[in-house]
């Protein structure tokens, strides 16, 4: 597959990449032997291939939802600087 001097010019601009006239010939050879080289593994037949384990697809054991700390709150809200209700009160960051 060949890709055109036009082509080069617009997606460096839609990359906001400056490419002057000397560097597009190099920039071009080198986008079309990777778009041959993405034409050769199209062309390979793949049709006797398994496909993969997809990571999505697959479960996960889970374990027991078990309480393994004690609640601390009252012994954690009585160092801190201000609460009320049970809940941290906390100066005010955004407006």
């Amino acid at each position: 597959m060949n890709i055109e001097r036009s082509e080069i010019e617009k997606l460096a601009t839609l990359a906001r990449i400056a490419i002057n006239d000397e560097t597009i010939s190099e920039v071009t050879a080198r986008l079309s032997s990777v778009l041959e080289l993405v034409d050769q593994l199209s062309a390979a037949d793949t049709s006797a291939i398994e496909n993969v384990a997809n990571p999505l697809q697959a479960t996960q054991r889970l374990r027991e939802d078990e309480v393994a700390e004690i609640n601390q709150r009252e012994a954690l809200q009585a160092i801190a600087p201000d609460t009320e209700a049970g809940l941290f009160l906390v100066p005010k960051v955004i407006e």
